[in-house]
């Protein structure tokens, strides 16, 4: 299992940086963004192949199953 950003997002937020420094904003003036989406991704077929159950409250808040 894992949880962390939504690597998708972090790239878009990286192109308005860059967009908004190429426009002439200086770079120290930007504020420091932080993620705002994040992903929480489980690998079913590891999981089977340890023999660990994953209950299905886990399995309904990820957003993402590896089968």
């Amino acid at each position: 299992m894992a949880y962390g950003p939504n690597l998708l997002d972090l790239f878009h937020q990286t192109g308005l940086m860059a967009g908004k420094i190429l426009k002439g904003a200086h770079p120290g003036d930007l504020p420091v963004q932080t993620p705002t989406k994040f992903e929480f991704v489980l690998n079913l077929r590891t999981a089977k192949e340890f023999g660990i159950n994953i209950p299905t409250s886990l399995l309904l808040r990820a957003t993402d199953t590896i089968e």
